[in-house]
Parts: structure tokens; C-alpha cells; sequence
């Protein structure tokens, strides 16, 4: 007989052993199919993230409207667009004006026809959203009627929060600027540029990706070994009736194969039960639908031959010290004291990858990719390495202490493989979340950056191109429910000639003498005066009773508006500037309502500064209703202490998304670990019981043997996440320190996930330890 074909017998024989040896050779290839299978799952929503991106990216860059080509006729083909974007609630919506010019104009993706004034399509989410209690101050805002609901196309996920409005944009409506905020197009699928990517937020994507991965794959090769106890007393009956020793190994591969293959099929039936989960998920806005997420066939392929190639070596790789004998399995014998010396290689050469890269920073180009991946395996695979060996020496000193105790320590002495691989995988997780935290922490300055403002002057800032609605607008800001003040500020340009090249331009403001007194040092003012900001600005002044043009001073639109003229007043006054409540500082002339013409033709400007209570929820809301029924165009900005980069925090996304499914990858597969060592601690546990042992005493001893080998884990986990969180520092060129905030956050949370799943498994353990357990096939 061939080799092959010896092989193949073999192999076949373990798998016919795998589903067709009583209920323990189903029940433990079912276990092992489900922690397989978990991990593949998640394996398979990994590698359908790209495509998922992609699809998102597709459909945005479909409807996209930032790199439109501004057609300057109309025609039987044209659409004039707008931007109406708006916040609800912290919750951001997207909006669109439309106004067909012709009969073909191009109708968005997603909808069927074009919304006419007064008529809105909306997203499916924001239907609900407008039809629930939660949405009664938007549907004062957007209170068009709904003709359309936006399909699949136009919506980059769904839970999007979109609309499209009717609108005539072709009203000039008093704005001058307006016309550069409208955009006449002939068709969508605008290509949209690339920006250049930051290598400090690669890198970030890639630790972010690893951190997430590893674990997975640890708990996949534990997975495959399941049940090996028992699996090697079953060997043992092989040998007595004729099979060698390389025999049975390949038996127990077939058997570990059959378990993986088991896994993939399982994990394939969660992956498409786990994507329709995520297409219902809305994490900080951010969701995919389920066809989105399709993984790539080569890397599914990669996963589905990988899978069963890891689950052969792993077992033959954890039968390489256990003689099996016909009559019995020398595992019990005493054991040789594992080796340090190669388990510290791996995270040796890990570092040794990454230290040339220290001090790189962005100065020096992007991280070699493959480099980093390596490095960073290496040192997290090597703490799987060195928890064996730690957890050993540990338990090998321990002696004494209560029965429960003695009964762990013992257990342990005799096998801590079992525990220190189940730990494992909580290891690589806590040392990954750990360095990539602290990565997170430390590049959270270039990313996240103090905006300056002062939100006790102002919560919000009115934006508004349409200056002769200022004054009116604010007196409604002020009379809103949870508004304690708004104050208008008008803008414009001044200049001494008309049409020049812009070299004399002087700023313009005017208000009332409260809202200057709040830009500028004024001890005395009344309606009619005038005042010139002294300094700070290489601006040309203005003296008292010259003749100026404002508004359209640089005339480079044809058939625009002329400039007005403007006389200073006499009573002009110089005064000290100040500054906003955005950190802007005031410069140029300071005029009161009196002393300023009655308009400037449209090219006019206005801020309103508005403060609001902030313990009212509402009051935002209330604000952006009366903004956006006085101009469409006017923006409502919140004032925040802080500004996060888009690119950065749609990684801390990705990351919250992948956290979240690694947890509860982590939790289930501990479950059902810790629900495979009690199937073969059964009888064990009955017995102890049958001959007295209290039950609380063998409860006392499972826990003691979970506590211990965690405990190692985390303090391994946080020793090696923090040194991979240095040196991920020093690459970056941040300041190399420990902030121990994340260190005890992740290593909390690994404890917290360890203790639940603690708890989950003691009605089990109780039951095992039944008089029943003693009974036998």
C-alpha cells in the first residue's frame, strides 16, 4: 500500500472515530467544530471589511458632490445641488437641495424622480427617526412632505441619516455668496481624489488589524484541541489491537481535521448569521449592509486551507510528548521542566524587527508594513510562549493552604498546558488592546487638537451669508427655549477705490454696542458711533470723515452689484481689539447700525454668537430649526474644547466594531473551553463528591484554577503589551512614557470577561457533580 493511500486510511479512520464513535467522539467534535467555527466566523468578517469599505466608498463617491464640475449654463440635462447637511441630537445628517433645470436631469442614486419644492426622500433611518417621539423637533425642521423612501444605492449604510428636499435655487434670496454653495451638474459618479495617507495612521490601522486577528487565531488552535485527554485513551485501545505509535498521530490528526472541517462549515453558517447581525449594528454612525460584506476568495480560500492545515500540526505538534502505550497514555509521568531559552526568541526577534524603526516619526515616509506585522507578531506569539513556562514555575513552588487550594495547585503541577492555552488567547488580546491603546493615547495630540474656544461667551456660532437676517434672526435665537443670549455681528469690505486689486481691502463689522463691546476694549458707546482697532493687523486704517467703498469693492463678478459708499463717521474713536469666542481677534472698523449704509447689495456677511444651556438637550435644536428656516445655507456650528480628525476617528471605530466581536469571541470560546474540561473532569468530580468532598470545596478548587493561570496571563499580557507600546511610541516618535490608563483599562476588561465566563460555568459545574456523573458507556 502507498504511503498516500496509508495516509489517507488513517486519516479517514479519525474522522469515522470524529462523528461516528458514540456521543463522546459527536460531542467532542461538536465543541471543537463550534470554538473552530467561532473563529472562523470572525475570520470571515475580517477579511469582508475591505470589500465592505469599498462598497461604502462606491456608493458615497456615486452621489458625491465635493469635486462637482461647476457647469456655467443651464440646460436640458442640468440639476442644481446644494448642500444642506444638519446635526441632530450629536447625530449628523446628510441633506441635499435639488432643482431640476431640465427634463433629463439626473435623478440621484437611489431615487426614482426628483423631489419637487416643498417634497423630501429620506433614508429609511430617517424616516423612523422623523415618525418616532425621539425625532418631534426635526420634523419641525424638515417638515416636507415625504414622497420617497431612498433605496440600497444611495445610501453608504443603513442606517444613514440622508435626504434629498425640493428647493428653488435659483432665488437669489439675498445672499450674494450663495451662488458659490450651488452647483449646477449634468450627472453624478463624481471621481473624488485620494488623499495622501498619514503613516502614523497606517500604522495605527495595521495594529489595529493585528491586535484583532491574533487572537483569533490562538483561539483557533486551541480550539483543535479539545478533548485531548480523552482522545489519547481512546489511541491507546488502537495500539492494542496492532497500530504503531505513528498510526494513531495520524488517526488523531484525521480526527482533529474532520473537527476543523466541522469548524469551517459551522463558521460559515455564523459568518452569514453574524453579517445580517452587523447590518442591523450603528456604531457612532457607522454601519454596513449585509452584502457588503462578502469576503475576498482569496483571502477566504487562504482561511479555509489554513484552518485544517493548522489543525493537523497543532495536534501532531501536541502529541510529540505523550507515549502512547497499548495499555495506557504516559502523560502522568514526571514531567521535564520546559525550556526559556527558545520562547524567548520570538519576542527577542520581534523587537529586534521593530527597533530599526524607532524615531522614524513621518519625516522619514511610511512603515515598512510587513516588517511592522512581523515584529508585532512575533512579540505577541511570544507571550503564548512564555505563559507555559511562566505559569509552570509559578505552580511549582506552591504548597499547602486550604484543601480547595491544594486541589488547583496540584492540578496544575500535574498539567498547566491545558489552563496556560486557554489563557492564551485573553493574553494576545490584553497585550495587543494594550499597545495599541497607548499608541492611540499618544497620537491623540496630532489627531485630536484643542480648538480654543471660549464656551462661556458661546455654545454655538450662527455662520450666514445672507447679513440683513442677522438682527432678526438673533432676536429668535434669544426668544428660543434654552437660549441665554445671541449676539450679531455684521461683516463686509471696504476699500479706498472701487474695483481695485485688493491690496487696501479694510474689514468691516457692525452691531449693536453690546455685540462690539464683546470683540473690542469700548468704555462708552452708543448707537451712531464709530471706532478703528488699533494695531495687530497689517491692515490700512481709516481716519474720520474719508469716503470709502464697501460690499462689491473688488467687482470681479460681470453685472455685479456696485459698491456702496461709505463716509467714517466723525466721532471715530481708536480702541483695543479683542477677541471672539472661536479665538478670532477683531481688526479694521467698528461700526454701530446708525453709522453704517442700510445695506451693501448683498455682500454682506453675519455671525451669531449664541449661548445656550447646555443641560438642555433641546436647545441646539431649537436654534438649528430657526437657522435653517431663515436660510438654508446658514450653519449652526457647535462649539466644542476638542477636534477629532475624520481619518482617526473612523479607525477608532473600526477598532470599537472589532473589539466588540473579539470580546465576544474571547467570552465564548472560554465558555466552551471551560465546558470541555468539566466533560472530562466528570467522573473525576462525581467521585471527589461520592466519597465526601464538599461541594464548595471542588466549586473553590475550578475557580482557584482559573484564577491562577489568569492572573499570570494578565500581569504577562501587560508587561509585554506595554513594552510593544514603547516601542511602538519611539517608532512614531511620540514621547516614550507609560500612561497606565489604558494598561489597567484592558487589563480590567480581560479580567471582567474571565470572571463572567467564570460564572456562566458554575451551574454546569454543579451539575457534573451529580451521582450521575459515574455513569458510564
Amino acid at each position: 500500500m502507498s504511503k498516500l493511500r496509508t495516509w489517507g486510511r488513517d486519516f479517514a479512520m479519525g474522522a469515522r472515530f470524529a462523528f461516528g464513535g458514540g456521543r463522546e467522539g459527536w460531542t467532542r467534535t461538536l465543541l471543537t467544530g463550534l470554538g473552530v467555527g467561532i473563529g472562523v466566523a470572525l475570520l470571515l468578517i475580517t477579511t469582508s471589511l475591505p470589500n465592505a469599505f469599498a462598497a461604502r466608498d462606491a456608493r458615497g463617491d456615486a452621489r458625491g458632490l465635493y469635486n462637482a464640475q461647476n457647469l456655467p449654463q443651464p440646460g436640458p440635462d442640468t440639476l442644481l445641488v446644494a448642500s444642506a447637511n444638519q446635526t441632530y441630537h450629536g447625530k449628523d445628517i446628510g441633506g441635499v437641495l435639488v432643482r431640476a433645470e431640465g427634463p433629463r436631469a439626473p435623478v440621484p442614486p437611489g431615487l426614482k424622480t426628483l423631489p419637487a419644492p416643498g417634497e423630501i426622500a429620506v433614508s429609511p433611518a430617517l424616516k423612523r427617526l422623523l415618525e418616532s417621539g425621539e425625532g418631534r423637533l426635526l420634523r419641525e425642521r424638515l417638515d416636507g412632505k415625504i414622497t420617497q423612501i431612498i433605496g440600497d444605492a444611495g445610501l453608504i449604510g443603513p442606517h444613514e441619516l440622508y435626504f434629498y428636499t425640493g428647493y428653488d435655487l435659483s432665488k437669489d434670496g439675498g445672499g450674494a455668496f450663495d451662488s458659490y454653495r450651488i452647483k449646477r451638474i449634468d450627472h453624478y459618479a463624481i471621481e473624488v481624489e485620494e488623499p495622501s495617507s498619514d503613516p502614523v495612521l497606517l500604522l495605527l490601522v495595521l495594529m489595529t488589524l493585528l491586535a484583532l486577528l491574533l487572537p483569533v487565531a490562538v483561539f483557533i488552535a486551541a480550539a483543535v484541541r479539545f478533548g485531548g485527554e480523552r482522545r489519547d485513551r481512546r489511541l491507546a485501545a488502537l495500539r492494542l489491537v496492532g497500530a504503531d505509535g505513528r498510526m494513531v498521530r495520524r488517526i488523531a490528526a484525521g480526527e482533529a481535521l474532520a473537527g476543523a472541517l466541522t469548524g469551517l462549515a459551522m463558521g460559515a453558517g455564523l459568518f452569514f448569521l453574524g453579517r445580517e447581525v452587523v447590518g442591523n449594528m450603528d456604531l457612532r454612525q457607522r454601519s454596513f449592509f449585509p452584502h457588503d460584506l462578502t469576503p475576498n476568495p482569496a483571502l477566504a480560500a487562504l482561511v479555509a486551507a489554513l484552518v485544517p492545515t493548522a489543525a493537523v500540526l497543532v495536534t501532531v505538534f501536541a502529541l510529540r510528548g505523550v507515549v502512547i502505550e497499548p495499555l495506557g497514555v504516559v502523560r502522568t509521568a514526571k514531567q521535564s521542566r520546559r525550556r526559556v531559552w527558545w520562547r524567548l526568541l520570538m519576542p527577542a526577534a520581534g523587537a529586534g524587527l521593530l527597533f530599526p524603526m524607532l524615531g522614524q516619526g513621518r519625516e522619514n515616509g511610511s512603515f515598512n508594513q510587513w516588517q511592522v506585522s512581523a515584529g508585532v507578531v512575533l512579540l505577541l506569539v511570544g507571550t503564548t510562549a512564555l505563559l507555559p513556562w511562566l505559569l509552570e514555575r509559578l505552580v511549582r513552588g506552591l504548597s499547602g493552604g486550604p484543601v480547595s487550594w491544594q486541589l488547583a495547585v496540584r492540578r496544575l503541577q500535574v498539567n498547566s498546558g491545558t489552563a496556560a492555552r486557554l489563557v492564551s488567547g485573553v493574553a494576545v488580546a490584553v497585550a495587543g488592546a494594550i499597545a495599541l491603546q497607548m499608541l492611540f493615547v499618544g497620537s491623540r495630540g496630532d489627531f485630536i487638537e484643542d480648538t480654543g474656544y471660549d464656551l462661556t461667551r458661546a455654545t454655538a456660532v450662527v455662520l450666514t451669508e445672507k447679513g440683513a437676517l442677522a438682527d432678526d434672526l438673533a432676536r429668535k435665537l434669544e426668544a428660543s427655549p434654552g437660549v441665554r443670549r445671541a449676539v450679531a455681528l455684521r461683516g463686509t469690505q471696504a476699500s479706498h477705490r472701487a474695483g481695485g486689486n485688493g491690496d487696501d481691502l479694510l474689514s468691516v463689522t457692525i452691531g449693536s454696542c453690546a455685540a462690539l463691546k464683546e470683540i473690542a476694549s469700548i468704555d462708552s458707546c452708543k448707537d451712531g458711533d464709530a471706532f478703528m482697532v488699533a494695531g495687530g493687523t497689517d491692515m490700512p486704517g481709516a481716519k474720520a470723515g474719508e469716503k470709502l467703498f464697501a460690499g462689491n469693492v473688488l467687482q470681479r463678478e460681470p453685472g455685479g452689484p456696485p459698491p456702496v459708499s461709505l463716509t467714517v463717521p466723525a466721532n471715530l474713536r481708536t480702541v483695543h481689539g479683542g477677541t471672539t469666542p472661536t479665538g478670532g481677534t477683531s481688526s479694521g472698523l467698528l461700526l454701530t447700525p446708525s453709522a453704517a449704509p442700510a445695506g451693501f447689495n448683498g455682500y454682506e456677511h453675519a455671525s451669531i454668537d449664541v449661548l445656550a444651556d447646555t443641560a438642555d438637550p433641546d436647545a441646539m435644536e431649537h436654534v438649528r430649526t430657526a437657522v435653517f428656516k431663515a436660510d438654508v445655507f446658514a450653519h449652526a456650528m457647535s462649539l466644542r474644547e476638542t477636534r477629532t480628525d475624520s481619518s482617526y476617528a473612523s479607525v477608532q471605530t473600526g477598532l470599537y466594531f472589532g473589539a466588540a466581536g473579539v470580546l465576544a469571541l474571547i467570552g465564548t470560546s472560554l465558555l466552551v473551553s471551560r465546558l470541555e474540561q468539566l466533560r472530562e473532569r466528570r467522573k473525576l468530580l462525581a467521585a471527589l463528591v461520592a466519597f465526601g468532598t464538599r461541594r464548595s470545596t471542588l466549586t473553590l478548587s475550578e475557580l482557584w484554577q482559573s484564577v491562577l493561570p489568569i492572573a499570570v496571563g494578565l500581569l504577562l499580557a501587560a508587561a509585554a503589551g506595554t513594552g510593544l507600546g514603547l516601542l511602538l511610541l519611539g517608532m512614531t516618535g511620540y514621547p516614550v512614557r507609560v500612561d497606565w490608563t489604558p494598561v489597567l483599562t484592558m487589563t480590567g476588561i480581560g479580567a471582567a470577561v474571565v470572571t463572567v465566563v467564570t460564572l456562566l460555568s458554575l451551574p454546569p459545574l454543579l451539575r457534573v457533580m451529580r451521582p450521575d456523573g459515574l455513569r458510564t458507556e
